[in-house]
């Protein structure tokens, strides 16, 4: 027997149960894990509050990220046996697999073997962080040397993985946060200068950094009414890519000013590149190495335990932390 997580409607935290179930055998090309180390992310509590990009089938799992002991192996599985210490990688619907659980049953697609150099915590907030970030600033956009990168929600997880990815690929990071609270945080996370939105003109403050030439890249997990403001601080033919929606609302598009910039307007998100196989390599390829060498580091916030799931979903959406919250299993 195993507990697993669920809910049978939407709503808030107080809506996920702890439902002990049978564990059942991995079916064909399925690894089942004994999980050690969940990491949560921004897109369970829009799951949960099924405000997500696909409807919710109830009753519904969730989580994407989890570390581990694989404990059983489907038929045609390879690579993978008994007593190996995995990760999870961001690559299915939630409808599918989850990974809210002691025991979980996952594709083997989108199992990796454990980075040695991290603990179970680590390795289970590194891949969404960081092939996230991967997948639109060096994927993409190739960014490199003389390309300055603006990161709106910079203490974010993915916003600390872009940073360390743009410097990692010798690009310049630009940390945007509302108040000057976490400039230092960001500063010594590797950020080259922090602008704190509340306080400054953005796109004054962006021009007198990059000599009025403007960044490259601008890579936004919130839109809503600022948005305008990062097409202002664009380089001409810029790009922005949207992988989230923290402001919620409505994001206006600024017709003059993108006729002006002409920028190129991207939606990003992790399956375009965890749902290719060749990409899907190439992404863990590139972020094992970083992590090997220490370029690429994840950074923890707050840990909670299995049975405090609720209370880490509250903290979650209060959208104070530095980094990633990881539940140990």
């Amino acid at each position: 027997m195993s507990r697993i997580i669920k809910f049978a409607k939407s709503g808030g935290p107080e809506v996920l149960e702890f439902i002990e179930m049978q564990v059942a055998a991995p079916g064909p090309a399925e690894v089942r894990i004994k999980v050690k180390a969940i990491g949560l992310n921004r897109a369970e509590s829009m799951w949960r509050n099924d405000a997500y990009t696909e409807p919710v089938k109830y009753p519904a799992g969730l989580g994407y990220e989890a570390a581990g002991i694989v404990d059983a192996v489907g038929a045609d599985v390879t690579g993978f046996a008994v007593g190996d210490a995995v990760n999870v990688i961001p690559s299915f619907s939630m409808n599918q697999y989850a990974t809210y659980g002691e025991v979980i049953i996952v594709p083997a697609y989108a199992v990796v073997k454990h980075p040695s150099s991290l603990s179970f915590e680590q390795a289970a907030s590194a891949w969404m962080m960081f092939v996230t970030a991967y997948g639109g600033l060096i994927e993409d956009a190739k960014v490199g040397k003389g390309d300055f990168i603006l990161i709106p929600a910079a203490s974010s997880s993915v916003g600390l993985a872009a940073i360390q990815l743009s410097n990692y690929a010798g690009a310049t990071p630009i940390a945007l946060t509302r108040t000057s609270a976490k400039k230092q945080q960001l500063l010594e996370a590797g950020a080259a200068h922090v602008i704190a939105t509340d306080e400054v003109d953005l796109v004054q403050e962006v021009m007198r950094l990059t000599d009025n030439k403007g960044a490259r890249v601008a890579f936004d997990p919130v839109g809503g009414p600022n948005f305008p403001k990062l097409i202002s601080a664009l380089a001409f033919q810029g790009i922005v890519y949207i992988y989230g929606a923290l402001a919620e609302g409505d994001t206006p598009m600024p017709v003059l000013a993108m006729i002006a910039k002409m920028p190129v307007i991207k939606g990003h998100n992790i399956w375009l590149t965890t749902g290719d196989e060749t990409r899907r390599k190439a992404a863990v390829e590139y972020v094992l190495k970083g992590l090997e060498n220490g370029a690429l580091k994840p950074v923890i916030d707050r840990t909670f335990k299995f049975d405090e799931m609720v209370e880490a979903h509250r903290y979650l959406e209060q959208s104070g932390q530095f980094g990633k919250i990881v539940v140990t299993v």
